[in-house]
């Protein structure tokens, strides 16, 4: 962002760098249109690591339990928070492995990730921008979700009104649903009675279909981890680089030894794979996260901490594919004893391109926020 340091949430680069001689090409198009910027967000230290955790500049706080216990997700944590506090109608994140949807999912808010090389990658600090790395909006709701997108991409709110004509109910829209091992039964609760609630026509996916996910997601972390230690190699042994970040990168290298031409070899088959499911159904719907987001441990972070929040995530295979994929807050079934109603959040992955049908799903889910 022009005139500001690039800090990519680390101590090192907010020592060392000037700041930017111009804005990010993604930028560009928000800068002619006059909105008001109202500040640049925090996240996890070259975003990198999934908590939200920021130890240097202070770890955004998600006010998803009412009490600011819970994790606000990574990477981009500081643009969930922003928007779910009402401090910003529109957040800008990237996302390489989920960083625009774990936050989100976190934070009880919208977050789409965009389809790979939809928007231009020009100026954003780079993870894996070769494979991956992806920018999209997240906001609070369905109308605001809209006006980001129309700010990455012109022409965008034309598209998404053309979507809303062509299907304006769930009646014609036929969802696969994909079930995870691992995946809290209350959350696919949820998702059943959401999707059932809203008149989508709901086919079950099947279990080739699922261990090839399964595979994806594995693929796609070897190579998120192995490019970022392409990427970030040099700050590995720099004053002002979190430990945990050069633990990251550490087993980075180790991916990029071990299967990271695999797992990229696999890649082809896993697109045909999808575009296979895309000719059955128009959507894939999965839960964004396994669990409800966790709490810190009283000792802070740790690799074993985020070691677990990374493996709760449903999201890092749509990005080894590069389709699109939103992150929608839905209500969980209200067993809860206090009253309170708690949210999840349900993923629905689309073709590449379909953005304005992904956002348009969204709207007929049209979730109202419990808080």
């Amino acid at each position: 962002m022009k005139g500001v340091v690039t800090t990519a949430g680390s101590e090192y680069l907010a020592r060392t760098r000037q700041p930017a001689q111009q804005d990010a090409t993604c930028l560009e198009r928000a800068r002619s249109s006059n909105v008001q910027f109202v500040g640049k967000t925090n996240l996890t230290e070259f975003a990198i690591t999934v908590s939200g955790k920021n130890d240097y500049f202070g770890t955004p706080r998600n006010r998803w339990d009412g009490k600011h216990d819970v994790i606000p997700g990574g990477s981009s944590s500081g643009s969930a928070v922003a928007v779910a506090t009402g401090r910003a109608d529109v957040a800008l994140g990237t996302d390489t492995g989920g960083s625009i949807r774990v936050p989100a999912a976190c934070c009880g808010i919208y977050g789409l990730k965009t389809t790979y090389g939809l928007v231009p990658t020009k100026g954003v600090f780079p993870i894996s921008p070769q494979h991956l790395d992806t920018i999209g909006p997240m906001a609070k709701d369905i109308p605001h979700l809209v006006d980001g997108m129309d700010l990455l991409q012109e022409g965008f709110a034309q598209q998404y009104s053309k979507a809303v004509a062509d299907q304006p109910t769930g009646r014609d829209i036929k969802i696969g649903r994909l079930y995870l091992p691992g995946t809290n039964p209350a959350i696919d609760q949820a998702i059943d009675e959401t999707l059932a609630g809203k008149g989508f026509r709901v086919f079950g996916l099947s279990e080739e279909f699922q261990a090839q996910w399964i595979q994806a997601d594995k693929d796609g972390e070897t190579v998120a981890l192995a490019d970022a230690w392409i990427n970030d190699q040099q700050y590995a042994d720099k004053k002002g680089v979190s430990t945990m970040t050069k633990l990251v990168i550490g087993q980075g290298e180790r991916e990029y030894k071990g299967g990271y031409r695999d797992a990229l070899a696999r890649k082809k088959a896993w697109q045909r794979n999808l575009r296979s499911v895309f000719k059955q159904v128009d959507f894939i719907a999965v839960a964004t996260l396994q669990s409800l987001p966790p709490k810190f441990p009283f000792w802070g972070s740790s690799a074993v901490f985020e070691a677990l929040v990374f493996g709760a995530q449903n999201t890092v295979g749509v990005n080894l594919a590069g389709n699109p994929a939103l992150a929608i807050p839905i209500l969980m079934p209200s067993q809860n004893r206090s009253g309170t109603t708690s949210m999840t959040s349900l993923q629905f992955v689309g073709r590449p391109f379909s953005e304005a049908q992904l956002i348009n799903a969204g709207r007929i889910i049209g979730t109202k926020h419990a808080h």
